[in-house]
């Protein structure tokens, strides 16, 4: 599920159901919004806007940390609780409970706020009053995210308070002294430690600021024009449709950080297209689903997770671009290999790409949108922190709109006085970027606040510790009984036979784990979890801590194209007509290859090289050969799984000829020189084989 920035999409061009279909997976990703007119509408667009304002002038004057949070979560409480319905039947009316959830959204701050220093000094004994606000925080934030999410992550968050009250009557090895009331309520609601922790600090500070800026490029008319740009550099060639949804799919998803946002915006354009050149309707939905899924881990902005990684490690989030940088490139190279085998494969046609054949007179009348897109990053680079970098972005953003007309968030006329002058102000794209910046990060800000009660409960009972004990009482059973295996066939050094294969279980319990986790809860959850209980069975073998991260949070990521929550394969199915889990099934074939790529980053020390050694600080003494290196055997490695999974290279493989490939791309993962030798020789053959071989025609 993904948690990201709201998006506005057209569906122009798509039928009725579909179009129904789509608004309902769009509702269940990002909640069912009530829609209000008259003057509660204004009311409340004026409490959104109020809302990003706030938190742009806490990007450049400093609010104190304990007013900052909790006045972040009152605001995105109230919010959610006046503009998601508590039940369907209730949609598009604001009922009394509502307005008495928002008041107590806020009262529950204001009370902390009133005591100030006083209140966190009595933490370890809260009065009964403490205790009472503090639990109706805790009730209100699980009834938000119920209302802007799913009822999953609420009922998980429950289980966890109930493993923290309960210890004592736990077996081993789960049992603890257990936590009462007062103790609970002292350390998630009266520090910063528990729902005013981490997820809650980065959300009040850099997610909400990124869906600020996507709205500004989004109502700037950025998304429009890198869909048309990619089509119009694109076309000419049997692959041109499939190679632009690649593109379009990184230049939207960069900015937007949504998975299924991406897929129906760009699905709404690019099925027609992907249909006349040949593609099924299985195969265009899986493919627009892979390209949407990208959104979550392409710079700049990646997903909400990603933030997260630098709180925990505390490191720049330029680091994190950085060592996402290779990996976005190698998800990227996957898809893009997929859509050229699928154009020999199929024989798929040539299909003019009409309207998008201009593509330098785009890039000449709208070039300030790619200046836009990167401007975070070049921010970054000239020193600032990352809270001042999106905010420059989102002022440079709104600046350059005024460069055309057609994408100025205030009317030109407007200006000139032809409209009226409240009215044109106030359905400006200004005003609906700075909303939609709001809306848009309220079931985050619902997310990180519920993890933060999860954080707050492992850390009082030592969760993460017992459970990557068991973690790695179970690699180490399974590693002993493999290498009993190899030493009868006359491996000799057990000793580190042993441990890599302790390694090699340990990634894999712990994939399992972050996948079947995400399954249920969006991927910002899913990585809070298990970085706090999975991670630390990683590092204790050795694994550097940026690396072990960037692997739960890749494979966090996978809950976007897994039943039953697969949104965006879903969403692409909706679109085209096809069937929803087979559509499933072909965006895993196209994902597949990049998604073995995280377990380098974990297996051996060169792998960490496609992360560029996880920070900038790194780079000057960086190994370049050994990073090459470990870039090519990467991308040898998906170019030979995508050819085994396609059961296609040069040309149609043989049974024997498709096994090779997939053995070569799985041994090309593993990073160390017998499974690269092995990998590139198996390469090596079935190429041989297949030049050999008279047939179908060779790839030109």
């Amino acid at each position: 599920m993904s948690d990201n920035n709201s998006q506005t999409v057209s569906l122009d061009g798509i039928s009725e159901e579909a179009r129904k279909r789509v608004a309902e997976l769009i509702e269940e990703e990002e909640g069912a919004h009530n829609r209000y007119r008259g003057v509660l509408a204004v009311i409340l667009t004026a409490a959104a806007v109020v809302m990003s304002l706030f938190h742009l002038y806490s990007a450049v004057e400093i609010v104190p940390a304990y007013i900052l949070r909790p006045v972040h979560v009152a605001f995105a409480l109230a919010l959610v609780f006046l503009m998601f319905p508590a039940a369907k039947r209730f949609r598009h009316r604001l009922m009394w409970w509502d307005v008495i959830f928002a008041i107590l959204s806020v009262a529950v701050v204001v009370y902390m706020l009133y005591f100030g220093d006083e209140f966190g000094d009595r933490a370890v004994t809260p009065t009964v009053m403490d205790q009472v606000f503090g639990v109706g925080l805790i009730l209100l934030i699980l009834e938000g995210n119920r209302r802007s999410s799913t009822w999953i992550l609420p009922v998980i968050v429950l289980a966890f308070l109930a493993y923290a009250l309960f210890g004592p009557h736990l077996p081993q090895p789960w049992t603890h002294k257990g936590y009462d009331i007062a103790r609970l309520t002292g350390s998630l609601y009266m520090t910063l430690e528990g729902i005013f922790g981490v997820a809650v600090d980065v959300s009040s500070t850099l997610i909400i600021l990124f869906t600020i800026y996507g709205a500004f490029l989004q109502y700037s008319g950025a998304g429009k024009f890198f869909i048309d740009f990619s089509f119009s550099a694109m076309g000419g060639k049997p692959s041109s449709a499939g190679r632009a949804v690649v593109m379009g799919s990184f230049l939207l998803g960069g900015p937007s950080g949504s998975g299924v946002a991406t897929t129906v915006t760009l699905g709404a354009v690019a099925y027609p297209l992907l249909a006349k050149s040949g593609y099924g309707k299985e195969a265009a939905g899986g493919l627009l689903a892979a390209g949407g899924l990208g959104a979550i881990i392409s710079p700049p902005v990646l997903g909400a997770a990603a933030f997260l990684i630098a709180e925990f490690l505390k490191i720049s989030y330029l680091d994190v671009i950085l060592m996402a940088t290779i990996p976005t490139v190698l998800f990227y190279l996957a898809i893009f290999v997929m859509v050229e085998i699928d154009a020999r494969k199929f024989n798929m046609k040539v299909v003019a790409l009409e309207k998008h054949h201009r593509a330098g007179a785009l890039a000449k009348k709208y070039w300030f949108h790619f200046v836009s897109l990167i401007a975070i990053v070049v921010f970054m680079l000239m020193g600032y922190s990352p809270v001042m970098s999106v905010f420059w972005a989102t002022v440079v953003t709104a600046v350059l709109s005024f460069l055309q007309r057609d994408c100025a968030l205030i009317s030109y006329d407007w200006f000139r006085g032809r409209m009226p002058w409240m009215k044109g102000f106030w359905e400006s794209g200004f005003i609906k970027a700075l909303e939609g910046g709001s809306v848009g990060v309220l079931n985050v800000a619902m997310t990180c606040a519920s993890a933060g009660v999860i954080v707050g409960v492992v850390t009082l009972t030592g969760l993460g510790l017992k459970f990557s004990s068991i973690v790695l009482t179970y690699a180490e059973s399974g590693a002993q009984a493999l290498v009993s295996l190899f030493t009868a066939l006359g491996v000799s050094d057990t000793v580190k036979l042993l441990h890599d294969m302790r390694l090699l279980l340990t990634a894999f319990y712990t994939s399992m784990i972050v996948w079947i986790v995400g399954l249920a809860v969006p991927v910002t959850a899913s990585y809070i979890i298990c970085a706090v209980i999975a991670a630390p069975a990683l590092m204790k073998l050795g694994v550097p801590d940026f690396a072990a991260h960037m692997f739960i949070f890749y494979y966090a990521v996978l809950s976007e194209v897994s039943p039953p929550t697969a949104l965006s394969p879903f969403a692409a199915a909706a679109i085209t007509g096809g069937g929803p889990y087979r559509t499933t099934l072909q965006c895993w074939k196209y994902t597949a290859p990049a998604f073995l790529v995280p377990f380098m980053f974990v297996l051996d020390p060169s792998g960490v090289g496609l992360l560029l050694g996880g920070s900038f600080k790194n780079l000057a003494q960086a190994d370049w050969g050994a990073i090459a290196m470990i870039t090519v055997t990467a991308i040898i490695g998906i170019v030979a799984l995508a050819g085994g999974l396609q059961g296609w290279l040069l040309r149609k493989t043989t049974l024997p000829e498709r096994w090779m490939l997939i053995i070569a791309g799985l041994a090309l993962v593993y990073p160390t020189t017998f499974c690269d030798i092995l990998g590139l020789v198996l390469v090596s053959v079935v190429v041989l084989l297949q030049k050999l071989r008279s047939g179908a025609p060779a790839i030109a």
